[in-house]
């Protein structure tokens, strides 16, 4: 009988979509690139992936405001969220709200 848990992968890695924003949290509190897109504008899947050993979480915002109806949360290393959103052309801030995450930020560009 196969067992649950323990430090090792328990399969392969996730495949996502063509055209899924995949956006990382790596140590040091950061996301693995400073930027993203551009991408088409539209309904936009992405999937955050934790790299790192500490609960992070992503939400967009443009001109200073939240997008509304958006956030992914991952826990532990490995683990992974997904979720859709519509977003028109412009510029984008990926953000991790987790207090002390204040540092996690990209830019997100939508064509």
């Amino acid at each position: 009988m196969a067992s649950c848990g323990g430090s090792g992968s328990s399969g392969p890695p996730p495949t996502y979509a063509p055209g899924t924003v995949i956006v990382n949290a790596v140590p040091s509190l950061r996301f693995e690139s400073q930027s993203y897109g551009p991408v088409p504008a539209g309904k936009l899947s992405f999937a955050y992936v934790n790299i790192d050993s500490v609960r992070h979480t992503l939400i967009i915002a443009k001109d200073g405001s939240k997008v509304a109806n958006f956030r992914l949360v991952i826990g532990k290393k490995g683990s992974s969220d997904e979720g859709s959103v519509e977003l028109d052309p412009g510029t984008y801030e990926l953000i991790c709200d987790v207090p002390g995450h204040g540092e996690m930020k990209a830019s997100l560009t939508v064509e």
